[in-house]
């Protein structure tokens, strides 16, 4: 089977425009926690916390789901 290597600048355009609803993490591998923005994100009181998850994923996430490293 094939590795997938995920690149760090699609992760962080991913997380600018579409943070909000988690599909950067859904990117990622990161399915849980996808899951959980997306909810955020939907709810119209939570879509607030959901960007800020997003900005912070952006400055803290370096590995994707399985522990590699993002190039």
């Amino acid at each position: 089977m094939e590795e997938v290597r995920r690149q760090r600048l699609v992760y962080i355009i991913l997380a600018l425009f579409l943070g909000m609803f988690g599909v950067h993490n859904f990117y990622a591998g990161r399915i849980k926690y996808a899951v959980i923005q997306l909810i955020l994100g939907i709810t119209a009181i939570l879509s607030p916390v959901s960007w800020i998850w997003a900005i912070i994923d952006i400055c803290v996430v370096t590995k994707d789901g399985d522990g590699r490293i993002m190039q």
